[in-house]
C-alpha cells in the first residue's frame, strides 16, 4: 500500500483517536498532520513493517503526550475547544455523535490512562497490542483501563452518558 492509499483509508480513525486524546479538533488535526509526515518521510521501513497504522498510531499518541506534558509543565490544563456542532463531513463514521460529556471525561483522566482508553476502546486494540504501543507492561494496561473506566463512570453517573466510551463512540466492545 502507498502512503496516499494509507493516508485515504486510515486518516479519519487517526484523526478520531487524536481528538479523544486532545479533546480539541485544531489540534487533533495538526497531530494527524505531523504524525503522517514523520510516517511519509520513513514510508519505505514503514510501509514494510507488519502494520503501518501501529507506527502511525504510536507517533500520534506520543506527540499527544509531549504536548500534554508541556501544557502540564506550564500550568495549563487543555480543555474541550473546537467542537464541532455536527460530525465532520471528511470522518467515515461522520454519523456517530461525539458526546461533549465523554471528551470531557476523558479529558479528566491523566494522559496515560486516557491513551489506553482511547486505544482499546476506540482503535479496538487488544491489551497487548496497547503495552506495546505505549511501551508499558500487560498488567499495567488492564490497570489503567479498569481505573479508566471506573473514573469515567463516575464522572458520567449523574448523566445520560453510555456505560462504555465504545458505546459513544459506535464501537463493539
Amino acid at each position: 500500500m502507498g502512503f496516499t492509499e494509507f493516508v485515504a483509508q486510515r486518516s479519519g480513525a487517526l484523526f478520531r483517536a487524536a481528538y479523544a486524546l486532545t479533546g480539541d479538533v485544531h489540534v487533533a488535526e495538526d497531530l494527524v498532520q505531523e504524525a503522517l509526515e514523520r510516517a511519509c518521510r520513513q514510508w519505505r521501513k514503514v510501509a514494510v513493517a507488519d502494520s503501518p497504522e501501529a507506527y502511525v498510531r504510536k507517533v500520534l499518541v506520543n506527540l499527544a503526550n509531549d504536548r500534554w506534558r508541556r501544557l502540564s509543565r506550564r500550568g495549563e490544563r487543555p480543555g474541550l475547544s473546537g467542537v464541532p456542532e455536527t460530525a465532520d463531513p471528511r470522518d467515515r463514521f461522520g454519523q456517530v455523535d461525539l458526546r461533549t460529556e465523554l471528551i470531557e471525561a476523558l479529558l479528566g483522566l491523566p494522559m496515560g490512562m486516557r491513551s489506553v482508553v482511547v486505544l482499546y476502546y476506540l482503535h479496538d486494540l487488544d491489551v497487548r497490542q496497547i503495552a506495546d504501543v505505549l511501551d508499558i507492561s500487560s498488567s499495567a494496561v488492564r490497570s489503567q483501563l479498569a481505573r479508566g473506566l471506573a473514573k469515567l463512570r463516575d464522572s458520567a453517573s449523574g448523566a445520560q452518558a453510555p456505560h462504555t466510551p465504545s458505546a459513544a463512540f459506535g464501537g463493539t466492545k
